[in-house]
């Protein structure tokens, strides 16, 4: 399991995203605030704020990992 801060600040930005975390079998869960939804729920991400970052935490055994960071850089805060 790992958690990395990712921003998802426009409509294209969050099909992008699903699109690309809907290929893993393991699960996603994003935080923002006090709520925390499936990752790869189109309907509950835009239930959030998007203007700000959103913690999101992968949850694999480590096997994965290093692939989906690499898929999915382009939404990540450093």
């Amino acid at each position: 399991m790992i958690t990395v801060s990712i921003l998802l600040d426009s409509v294209e930005k969050i099909q992008r995203f699903v699109s690309i975390i809907s290929k893993y079998s393991c699960d996603f869960d994003i935080e923002s605030g006090h709520s925390c939804i499936d990752a790869k729920s189109l309907v509950g991400l835009f239930s959030l704020d998007i203007s700000k970052p959103l913690r999101l935490t992968i949850n694999d055994d480590g096997t994965l990992i290093e692939d989906i960071l690499r898929d999915i850089q382009e939404f990540m805060e450093y």
